[in-house]
């Protein structure tokens, strides 16, 4: 069967019905009146169009205009069911799942909580956590047509295994991808954390509209993730922004730093130094825990300081911070600094205003830096947007 090329019906009915879909999707219900003046398309075109996309299943009928001279016109939107993509945001202690509806509207969460699990577990904790997202979605596992999954570290394309994150008991198996793929019935995508937080900012929060662009991820470690010309570098091995590995000013160098699982800048101003700092600094009651927890609580309360030991907390976590991104930036050039992660997050806006003084001094490039915005999960909603992106792509081809 001959293919189909550019400029033929069949291709230009595909572009005005993704062109229809899309803004759909960015403003809601529409009326085909609507529809036709932001395509441009003819009512007659436009109405062939809406009936096309109903019938297969792309668009519903939903209420009328109101409150408008003459008739009420109706209204049509995205069908909200005609596709689910799934995501997992991967940590040592839980699996957190989700599955959105084509939309992009969240419609089952669920968490498995997997301390000292056993690492040959690591296929069924993924079901697991998939299932009860699914269950709380009211659909079945066979509906989910796409899942990404975001874990520390990153899958070398060229052995399938997970690297930078020995951690993560079970995950370096070479046939964990092949398991995976045995036992679930849908695509599985597999992506670094924090380039998935970046990724959720790209498309929903701070670096919204920005090409180029530098996300500093600070929870369990230090990463990064880059995006350059709008597309997130991966480098060679996936290991494009394992900046907690950095050799920086202020630390002793760090040796087999895999093997180590750290390294300057990861010991500079990782979450596990922010404790040590603050004893160094004479501030007692310093706490025991999770040093994600810890961390974020000597963050916040050093922004709310004037003066005193956690104002140096502070200035000194700032200090640290802004040693790495400065090699970062010299390299980069970004147009963007997004800070994100649990522990920077705590340090607010006072953080923020800390670090970019202290980049100005040491960089000579000087990008404006913006906290991330996407707060709640953004691994995991990078990952829904991640999983979302290849669903749509697929579903709305009408091409076919």
């Amino acid at each position: 069967m001959a293919g189909t090329t550019p400029g033929t019906p069949r291709v230009l009915r595909a572009m005005n019905d993704r062109a229809a879909l899309d803004l759909l999707l960015e403003l809601g219900p529409l009326s085909r009146t609507k529809i036709g003046k932001l395509t441009g398309l003819s009512k007659p075109t436009a109405s062939q169009l809406l009936a096309r996309l109903e019938s297969a299943g792309l668009v519903v009928a939903t209420g009328t205009t109101e409150g408008r001279p003459g008739p009420n016109a109706q209204l049509y939107a995205v069908n909200a069911r005609a596709a689910f993509a799934a995501g997992l945001d991967v940590t040592p202690q839980r699996i957190r799942a989700a599955v959105a509806d084509i939309t992009g509207a969240t419609v089952g969460e669920f968490e498995l909580p997997t301390p000292g699990r056993r690492a040959e577990s690591v296929v069924r904790q993924v079901t697991e956590a998939l299932d009860g997202a699914v269950k709380a979605a009211g659909i079945t596992r066979s509906d989910v047509h796409r899942l990404v999954i975001g874990t520390p570290g990153a899958f070398d394309p060229s052995t399938g295994r997970l690297r930078y994150a020995s951690h993560l008991p079970g995950w370096h198996a070479p046939t964990l991808l092949d398991e995976l793929a045995a036992v679930l019935p849908m695509p599985v995508e597999y992506e670094n954390d924090v380039n998935l937080a970046a990724l959720a900012e790209q498309r929903l929060g701070a670096a919204h509209g920005h090409q180029n662009f530098v996300l500093l991820w600070n929870e369990e470690g230090l990463g990064a993730a880059l995006v350059i010309g709008g597309r997130l570098h991966r480098g060679f091995t996936g290991g494009a922004g394992e900046v907690g590995f950095l050799p920086v000013p202020g630390t002793p160098l760090v040796r087999q730093v895999t093997k180590a699982n750290s390294g300057g800048f990861q010991e500079l101003a990782g979450a596990q130094a922010l404790p040590r700092l603050a004893r160094e600094l004479g501030i007692e009651g310093v706490g025991h825990g999770p040093h994600v927890e810890v961390a974020a609580a000597l963050v916040s309360r050093a922004a709310g300081a004037e003066s005193g030991p956690y104002r140096q907390l502070l200035d000194a976590y700032a200090t640290g911070l802004a040693t790495g991104l400065a090699s970062m930036v010299a390299v980069l050039d970004p147009e963007l600094v997004v800070l994100s992660g649990e522990v920077i997050a705590a340090g607010g806006e006072p953080l923020r205003e800390r670090v970019q003084a202290e980049l100005t001094e040491l960089a000579a490039s000087r990008p404006r830096l913006v906290l991330g915005s996407v707060r709640e999960h953004p691994v995991l909603r990078g990952a829904l947007e991640s999983a979302l992106a290849t669903t749509r792509d697929e579903v709305f081809d009408t091409s076919r």
